[in-house]
């Protein structure tokens, strides 16, 4: 039950994400291309929610960054979901400021809700996020709530990571998440998303 909080089609990899780039540290060129296969459908969706169009031009940038400095990373195969997303952010804000974009305030945001279970929430958003229609949707929420909706589910993040890459507390990023996937259901018109978790985003496809 203990990976019932996380995207677990994302996780079901990380055991041979971390072994593959264990082999591509040491200069293997195909396990750096599976690595590369397993990571990018995520930072990709990541990136789209972020930078629209402009996705794949920053996924590149970032991969390159990723092979450059490949040999200082330590850690596992989750530790390297959430160190490539923290690179791709870095450089889809570049991309942004380049573009003299601002993103949108979240002062706004004040509604006090109550937390569900993550796992619900997580696995009800994933199919629905993973089309072009809900990553546009979820552009036009509020920036804190879109970089924490795309980690948590896009890039399959578990908290204490997603706040990492975002440099805040986990609480905070779940509680950001949470509201976004709450928006992002109400428009999607989705109702299984704020109560009892029995029903899934996508289900009736």
């Amino acid at each position: 039950m203990g990976q019932g909080k996380e995207p677990r089609r994302v996780h079901a990899y990380d055991g041979e994400l971390g072994a593959a780039v264990a082999r591509a540290q040491d200069g293997d060129e195909a396990a750096f291309a599976v690595a590369y296969r397993i990571v990018q459908p995520g930072l990709l969706g990541y990136l789209r929610g972020i930078v629209g169009e402009d996705a794949e031009d920053v996924a590149s940038d970032a991969w390159l960054e990723i092979a450059r400095d490949l040999g200082r990373f330590k850690g596992d195969g989750a530790g390297f979901r959430g160190w490539t997303a923290t690179i791709a952010r870095h450089r889809a804000l570049d991309h942004l400021r380049r573009q003299k974009v601002r993103p949108r305030s979240t002062a706004t945001e004040q509604d006090v809700l109550d937390l569900p279970s993550a796992h619900s929430t997580h696995d009800q958003a994933l199919e629905a996020i993973s089309t072009e229609y809900a990553l546009e949707l979820v552009r036009g929420l509020p920036r804190e709530q879109a970089e924490a909706v795309l980690l948590r589910v896009v890039v399959g993040l578990d908290g204490p990571a997603a706040a990492r890459v975002l440099g805040k507390r986990p609480g905070a990023v779940r509680t950001a998440a949470y509201r976004g996937l709450k928006r992002l259901a109400q428009q999607l018109g989705v109702e299984g998303v704020t109560d009892d978790g029995s029903r899934t985003l996508g289900e009736s496809t």
